[in-house]
């Protein structure tokens, strides 16, 4: 998901303030940010959404009444653009970082928790468990790095040879999914740093999840092949099935019922799979704006609502809800 951003930042810092969006398939919309977003998170029920904006800061939003409810910076000083953020699966704490930076901030009163440098390399993705003890990052030169924020623990997987693309985190913070560019993706133990799993690709790989539930992992390469994986044998459990030589996954995300895959591309596409099967089961598409360059929008952030919907953040701006209308 990350190598998108280094493709879209020109665009989306010329979007026009006062431009009216394309048509899309969804049933509501909301301004999130005016000039465009860089990236966005949701928690998993769609409640809450935390969006980068190129002007203001990470704007957090209570989703049930459309309102704004924080707004953060990493520096008071500078203009830090913030490239990665994640919320902790039970809503409790998020992250926000730029390329050299990370901070903490609590949820529920919107207070920061903590500034953090890291010491080498740049940043390119980052995650965050429950209750927001455990960071996980991934770095350009292949690292990936677990943090303990209540201990200080600090460790290292060095299992990749290129630069990582995307990072995943399960709840408890014990378990970690990275994808790189050496064609790999890697479930491993954060406590002892060794490997549960690798996940082999034909290209490399830009995006990964974890069920919450531990029962999956996704993970994508760059090249027509995205792999559902059984957790309990390590086993292709589905390939997503679709024609398009190239693809990439921007957001993803299980349900609950881990019947479900929700995905989001570059190009304005939101997609809803069946994860047993891998059929693409519904095709929507979210809203561009319509003096942007190019006119399109990337698929930050999707939920699962609980009203049978499905909700997400992209590039411009906008929050957007789908309803969810299944055949099977």
């Amino acid at each position: 998901m990350r190598i998108i951003r280094t493709l879209i930042v020109t665009s989306l810092i010329s979007l026009t303030i006062a431009c009216q969006p394309q048509q899309s398939d969804a049933i509501k919309q909301y301004p999130h940010a005016a000039s465009g977003a860089y990236d966005a998170a949701l928690t998993s029920d769609g409640h809450y959404s935390l969006v980068s904006t190129v002007e203001h800061g990470v704007a957090v939003w209570d989703n049930q009444v459309n309102a704004l409810k924080f707004q953060w910076y990493l520096s008071e000083d500078e203009q830090n653009l913030v490239i990665a953020l994640d919320i902790a699966p039970d809503g409790s704490a998020a992250v926000t970082a730029t390329k050299e930076q990370f901070a903490v901030w609590d949820m529920a009163t919107g207070k920061n928790r903590g500034y953090y440098q890291i010491d080498k390399s740049h940043i390119r993705d980052i995650a965050i468990s429950k209750e927001g003890r455990y960071v996980l990052y991934g770095r350009a030169d292949g690292v990936a790095v677990h943090v303990d924020l209540q201990t200080g623990r600090r460790i290292e997987f060095l299992g990749h040879q290129e630069k990582i693309n995307a990072v995943a985190l399960s709840p408890n913070g014990f378990y970690a999914l990275t994808g790189g560019n050496d064609y790999s993706a890697y479930l491993w133990d954060t406590r002892s740093g060794q490997v549960v799993y690798r996940f082999n690709h034909a290209s490399r790989v830009t995006q990964v999840a974890l069920d919450p539930q531990a029962r999956f992992a996704f993970t994508a390469g760059s090249k027509k092949q995205a792999i559902i994986w059984d957790l309990t044998t390590g086993a292709q459990h589905s390939n997503l099935q679709y024609i398009a030589r190239q693809k990439i996954f921007s957001a993803v995300r299980f349900s609950d019922d881990a019947k479900w895959l929700a995905t989001g591309s570059p190009s304005r596409e939101l997609a809803l799979w069946n994860i047993d099967t891998g059929e693409r089961v519904l095709d929507y598409l979210v809203a561009a704006r319509e003096h942007s360059q190019p006119k399109s929008a990337v698929v930050f952030a999707v939920a699962f609502t609980g009203n049978n919907q499905l909700i997400t953040e992209s590039s411009s701006g906008l929050s957007e809800y789908f309803e969810i209308k299944r055949s099977k």
